[in-house]
């Protein structure tokens, strides 16, 4: 027997437009999927790590998370050659990601269309004021 609860919040998700990003091993990236960076890994010596430094040989790199300012736009993924994924985004612009330094997720096909096409739309919008 199903609890009510379930069928209840079943029913709430069916109703909203939003969705899930989905994280992604490196080996699921595809051609033709619409990506987004999660985050990136930085590496710093262990030498600016000033609060443990002491701990730390100084030849070891410590690694850390950070969003970057352009989290969640939307890449068109071109083409995967493990480690790196070849993909554009709305404005043509190409990027070749490492995915030893960024985590990927797969969009949701609605939202990615959506937000590719806002985005292309204000990137002429700029484009065209700058000719003027």
């Amino acid at each position: 027997m199903r609890c009510p609860a379930q069928k209840s919040a079943r029913k709430r998700s069916e109703n909203t437009d939003s969705a899930l990003a989905k994280p992604l091993a490196p080996e699921d990236v595809r051609c033709g999927d619409f990506v987004a960076v999660l985050h990136v890994i930085c590496e710093v010596p262990s030498y600016f790590w000033s609060a443990e430094s002491f701990r730390l040989p100084h030849d070891e790199l410590v690694r850390l998370q950070h969003i970057p300012d352009d989290a969640g736009v939307p890449l068109k993924v071109k083409s995967v050659c493990l480690p790196f994924v070849f993909a554009t985004d709305s404005a043509g612009e190409r990027k070749t990601l490492d995915l030893r330094k960024c985590r990927l997720a797969r969009l949701d096909r609605a939202y990615a269309k959506a937000a590719w096409k806002a985005c292309r739309k204000a990137h002429r919008k700029r484009q065209s004021a700058k000719a003027k």
